[in-house]
């Protein structure tokens, strides 16, 4: 028994001994004349009487009431239950939709909407099913649902990433822009809004973005420096006919974007089909002090101006000293004295490369240009012998 039933117990035990007690004393009778009627009863029959007939009163009066209300019972009963089955539905709809199972999860979401509360929530797990069905023009319905002011954030929200995961990157950045105009501004919409410009490839905007999400920390650092590349050369090509434009955007990038062997290759490339190798080779020089790329020393002997190599060779043989042991590098200054006519240093330097060489595509180079040494040379023989190696380490490869 609980300690209510306890209470109980004890409290009736406390008033029937209150009656027993109380009862004992019968000093008193209740004279009730009704002409032509007399009644006359103890005083103790008549307040039991009057307790009998209030406990009667009592329950006829509920019972009445109970009969009164009953279509509101009724009517509140079946409301209860049909908010019970759709809460349920509504729950059942989003272990749906994350378990895969998204046709199950639209029915669900439908059941869902039998109450008004559910709507909101409903429409959107309605419409993230239909569009992982690939159901577009179901998935729009669904979102057209949904109409509480509470929920607009929501509905840009999923409407602008559901768009740009469906490749329409004109409706993702419309859905972003409205929700903006409400005071919206948040790393998951720049997320989004990354995603819709590289579709777009709106470079300008892709950098900006990517920017802007590194400083927040919500991109991976090495995810990050993989779209600023791509960016910053998708940016550079676009500017392939206008040095001077190419050379302002140079100078917007970042210093680390600089320093990229990767962009400072491209922009000296570009620079050089421009014949604006004086500034090639001040984009190369700055990104090997910071970086020492092959790709960069290869490019390198491309940078002369005005067909006088020795600055060039001067900087690469002060490299040399510190990195004796640089295949590339020796293949870079062979390259930079075959240009200058200066056939002997060309050999020996082309010569230690080869020994040097760790990688056919490097030892292939070398082979090549030691053959057009030797045919500037005029001798046949040789130049056929490394034209040879050459061939041979390309089948190799």
């Amino acid at each position: 028994m609980t300690i209510r039933g306890l209470i109980w117990l004890a409290l009736l035990f406390a008033v029937a001994v209150i009656v027993a007690t109380v009862g004992g004393f019968d000093g008193g009778q209740v004279l009730i004349v009704v002409p032509p009627y007399r009644v006359d009863v103890s005083l103790n029959l008549f307040v039991v009487a009057l307790v009998v007939l209030f406990i009667v009163l009592y329950a006829l009066i509920r019972a009445a009431r109970g009969v009164w209300k009953m279509p509101e019972r009724v009517a509140a009963y079946r409301a209860r239950s049909r908010l019970a089955k759709a809460n349920a539905a509504l729950r059942d709809a989003i272990g749906h939709l994350y378990a895969g199972r998204f046709s199950k999860a639209e029915k669900a979401s439908r059941d869902a909407l039998s109450v008004d509360a559910n709507k909101g929530a409903a429409s959107l797990i309605g419409a993230q099913a239909a569009h992982r069905l690939h159901e577009y023009a179901r998935r729009d319905e669904w979102l057209a649902q949904i109409s509480g002011a509470d929920w607009q954030d929501a509905r840009l929200m999923a409407t602008a990433d559901m768009r740009a995961d469906g490749r329409d990157a004109d409706g993702a950045l419309i859905a972003l822009t409205e929700m903006q105009a409400q005071g919206g501004r948040r790393i998951h919409a720049q997320q989004i809004a990354l995603r819709a410009q590289q579709q777009l490839k709106n470079w300008g905007e892709v950098l900006k973005l990517v920017r802007m999400l590194e400083k927040r920390e919500a991109l991976h650092p090495a995810v990050a420096v993989r779209l600023r590349q791509v960016a910053a050369e998708n940016l550079l090509r676009d500017r392939r006919h206008n040095p001077d434009a190419l050379l302002e955007l140079w100078q917007s990038l970042s210093v680390t974007e600089r320093q990229s062997p990767r962009l400072a290759d491209l922009a000296a490339e570009l620079l050089i089909a421009l014949d604006r190798r004086a500034e090639a080779r001040k984009i190369v020089e700055d990104a090997l002090a910071h970086n020492w790329d092959a790709r960069l020393l290869r490019r390198y002997p491309d940078c002369v101006v005005g067909g006088d190599a020795f600055p060039l060779i001067q900087r690469a043989e002060a490299w040399q000293k510190e990195r004796t042991e640089d295949a590339d590098l020796l293949f870079t200054l062979g390259r930079l004295c075959l240009h200058q006519q200066l056939w002997g240093k060309a050999q020996a330097f082309l010569e230690s490369a080869l020994k040097l060489a760790d990688n056919e595509p490097l030892k292939i180079r070398t082979h090549r240009a030691l053959a057009r040494l030797h045919e500037q040379l005029g001798d046949a023989d040789k130049a056929a012998e490394h034209y040879r190696a050459s061939a041979l380490a390309m089948n190799v490869v």
